[in-house]
């Protein structure tokens, strides 16, 4: 019976100290800790953006986002076609804007899906901000 208790013991105590596995990411109420705003893993990545000013066009050659809007508003163009695009990185483009893109607005709880290589951009009216968490996958 005590070399039960000692093992059943000693088991606990092992689970207590085994730290979270490998690979494990927990964020609170979708906040990072302060010295990680992103996560990178072997086909994908996480991180939370904030904008309280419109951003550059950008198109991800190799990389799909999913994009969960947590809080403010903004206006994504989506689509169409960089106009002046520069290589910024590799797989990654920046341009000043979009041409023949469509508009949609976002709020707070909204989710959107942009495939790799296409072309998007955020507007955030004077005043405002947006607040959204990523999953970037990486195409095979």
């Amino acid at each position: 019976m005590k070399l039960k208790v000692c093992c059943l013991l000693g088991f606990t105590i092992l689970l207590s100290q085994a730290g979270e596995p490998s690979g494990f990411v927990f964020w609170p109420k979708g906040v990072p800790p302060a010295d990680a705003k992103a996560a990178k893993f072997d086909n994908h990545g996480l991180s939370i953006s904030h904008r309280d000013k419109d951003g550059v066009a950008e198109l991800h050659e190799k990389q799909t986002d999913i994009v969960v809007v947590q809080s403010g508003e903004a206006t994504l163009v989506v689509g169409g076609e960089l106009v002046d695009g520069k290589a910024t990185g590799p797989g990654e483009l920046r341009a000043p804007s979009i041409k023949n893109g469509v508009r949609k607005t976002l709020s707070a709880g909204d989710v959107f899906h942009v495939p790799a290589g296409t072309p998007h951009q955020f507007f955030v009216p004077a005043g405002k901000q947006i607040t959204y968490f990523v999953v970037k996958v990486d195409k095979p």
